[in-house]
């Protein structure tokens, strides 16, 4: 199976077009479109009333696959994208018995200030709950340390600082875009 539509939702606060998440989010549907997928970007911040949710949920019932990228709050999934996915939980529950509804695949990227990777884990565990309580197929999560030397850029301005986090990406596109799920080697190269 080869997706053809992506969902992107970008889980931090920052302005458009000065967050690491939105940085990591990017780079990885611009892979994927080179793949052939369509895709749609959504931000947690303006996703909050409930028209422009329901927006946000109908776009992620449609697609193929769903990518969630953000911050890590501490130890944990921001305040919106906590009520956000909670929300898209219940909603889904609704239409998880409809034989329509197609099996929509589900990856989610944190990343976090701090170096070592392992502050990741708990915040993906979240996201790997989530998707079993919202009927998403997981796909798995990429963690990165030390998000904040991305500094909000394009990944290609990173250079060599930025050389594993574009080859991590580009070994999940490559498997997302054949169906399969996020290999671990590309899990280690963000690591």
């Amino acid at each position: 199976m080869s997706a053809r539509r992506a969902v992107l939702l970008v889980g931090s606060a920052r302005p458009q077009g000065t967050g690491n998440s939105e940085a990591l989010g990017s780079y990885l549907l611009a892979r994927l479109a080179e793949g052939g997928m369509e895709s749609e970007v959504f931000y947690v911040g303006r996703c909050q009333r409930p028209d422009k949710e329901q927006i946000l949920f109908e776009a992620v019932n449609r697609a193929d696959l769903f990518v969630l990228s953000l911050p890590l709050y501490v130890d944990a999934l921001p305040y919106l994208v906590t009520r956000c996915c909670e929300r898209m939980a219940a909603h889904r529950a609704t239409r998880l018995t409809d034989p329509r509804q197609p099996e929509v695949r589900f990856v989610a990227m944190v990343n976090c200030g701090f170096p070592e990777v392992v502050h990741t884990y708990t915040a993906l565990d979240m996201c790997r709950v989530f998707a079993r309580q919202a009927g998403f197929a997981w796909q798995g999560g990429l963690g990165l340390g030390g998000g904040e030397a991305i500094g909000g850029r394009p990944l290609e301005e990173g250079g060599g600082m930025t050389r594993n986090v574009r080859a991590g990406l580009d070994l999940a596109a490559d498997a997302l875009l054949a169906g399969r799920p996020v290999p671990e080697e590309a899990q280690a190269l963000l690591a």
